[in-house]
């Protein structure tokens, strides 16, 4: 089943977990994500279109890749053009092996974006490649799954602007989710 990129992040970013996500044949299912959008003052776009965000700014299903406290590369979906969803988790099911001597470790080998990007091999220089489906021969697949019944929602980790909006997704019940979910209202 084929995932629709265009379509409002937050919808975009609910409909991932669940889904089927390989980075040149290593991964497996996506349990978390989080939305960026275009005027939200916690996204890369929110200023518009630098060097360093380009991808954000591509056609939906770019890769967008971006450093994050000098060390940590993070993978995003891109959406509408400056919008992008962070996958924040995946259950490691395709490569384990690989994404072990990547991480160093068996241990949340792919919970929060860092642990995740370096499991899965994600590099800079990625940020601009395309998504595609299964099948069609791409280093990055993503393959929708089946939706996701439940599915937690929570404020975004780790920033201090828009901190308060609930775009925070997750599979529930599953282990390997980056933080829990509070109780949001």
């Amino acid at each position: 089943m084929t995932i629709r990129f265009d379509q409002d992040i937050v919808d975009l970013a609910r409909s991932l977990p669940g889904a089927r996500l390989l980075v040149r044949g290593v991964g497996g299912t996506v349990i978390e994500t989080e939305a960026y959008g275009r005027d939200d003052a916690a996204s890369h776009s929110f200023r518009g279109p630098t060097a360093r965000n380009a991808a954000m700014f591509g056609p939906p299903g770019t890769v967008y890749v971006y450093l994050s406290y000098g060390c940590h590369l993070c993978l995003n979906v891109v959406g509408r053009p400056g919008e992008a969803v962070l996958i924040r988790a995946i259950l490691p099911e395709v490569g384990l092996e690989a994404m072990i001597a990547r991480r160093g470790t068996a241990r949340d080998i792919a919970s929060g974006p860092g642990r995740l990007g370096q499991a899965l091999g994600i590099a800079l220089t990625d940020s601009g490649k395309r998504f595609g489906a299964s099948g069609f021969g791409g280093e990055f697949v993503l393959d929708a799954g089946a939706p996701v019944g439940g599915l937690l929602v929570g404020p975004r980790i780790g920033i201090t602007k828009a901190a308060d909006r609930p775009w925070r997704f997750g599979v529930p019940g599953v282990p390997g989710l980056s933080r829990r979910f509070p109780a949001f209202d």
